[in-house]
């Protein structure tokens, strides 16, 4: 079985495939400061009996720090497991069109061969996470670029860190958009504010990316807090919650081949 290890600022995904089958998935809070051995002990406590059936891994890390201790664990708790840690210079087919190939993520490259292979459209996936990320492909796989804006999370602790009178709500539809009372409006301005934010951005990019790449794009939505807004946006076509898992089991059949 193939695991998969997807490493966030906030998160951690873990995803164990079975051939092109995602079996099993699990999710950790994501800490800079998690050392080899505890990155380890969490894995295998989570994987449980069916760590001992992992015969490769494919990985990455957006935290520099818990990259090192990445490399460090499988250097020393999976020292014969074919692995691919997703990296400038891992091979992944996809041709970077943009001022600085080494800038961009290796999540962002995973989501866009996970894009590719699921559908033969231009495509813009939002990503849901610590930050919002909105990434281009062109349909033949190239990677034209995107923006980055804040995650809803940080937009609510900024939010209740700087405002006296404000605090944080759990994040779920109001029952309304006048909101009657603080909790209502602070839900009705998150929800629906970042309904519009990423409904705008995306009809701004399917604009620009027309007079070049003409054709039907495809809006596919992933990350953690992708659900809170799918059921409300108007321009995402798709939510693919296993969309970064996908494009590390993708990543480690180009390598491993």
């Amino acid at each position: 079985m193939l695991l998969c290890i997807d490493i966030g600022n906030t998160n951690i995904v873990l995803g164990l495939y079975d051939g092109a089958e995602l079996v099993h998935d699990w999710r950790m809070h994501t800490d800079a400061r998690v050392t080899a051995d505890e990155l380890a002990l969490g894995v295998r406590g989570l994987l449980g009996p069916l760590a001992d059936l992992v015969t490769g891994i494919a990985a990455l890390s957006t935290v520099p720090a818990v990259l090192r201790e990445l490399r460090v664990m499988l250097d020393r708790f999976y020292e014969s497991t074919p692995r691919v840690v997703v990296q400038p210079g891992v091979r992944t087919g996809v041709p970077l069109l943009v001022d600085n190939p080494k800038e961009v993520g290796g999540d962002r490259l995973v989501n866009t061969m996970a894009a590719h292979h699921l559908f033969p459209t231009s495509c813009v996936v939002v990503d849901f996470g610590t930050s919002t990320n909105i990434d281009v492909l062109s349909a033949k796989g190239e990677f034209l670029g995107g923006v980055f804006a804040p995650g809803i999370e940080i937009s609510v602790d900024a939010l209740a860190a700087r405002a006296a009178q404000l605090r944080k709500v759990e994040l779920v539809k109001p029952q309304r958009v006048i909101g009657k009372n603080t909790v209502e409006c602070l839900q009705s301005g998150i929800l629906y504010g970042f309904v519009g934010q990423v409904d705008g951005l995306v009809r701004r990019i399917t604009t620009e990316l027309s007079r070049t790449q003409p054709g039907p794009v495809t809006v596919i939505a992933t990350g953690g807090l992708a659900p809170l807004i799918v059921t409300e946006s108007e321009t995402i076509d798709h939510h693919v919650p296993e969309l970064t898992l996908l494009g590390l089991r993708l990543a480690y059949e180009r390598n491993t081949a």
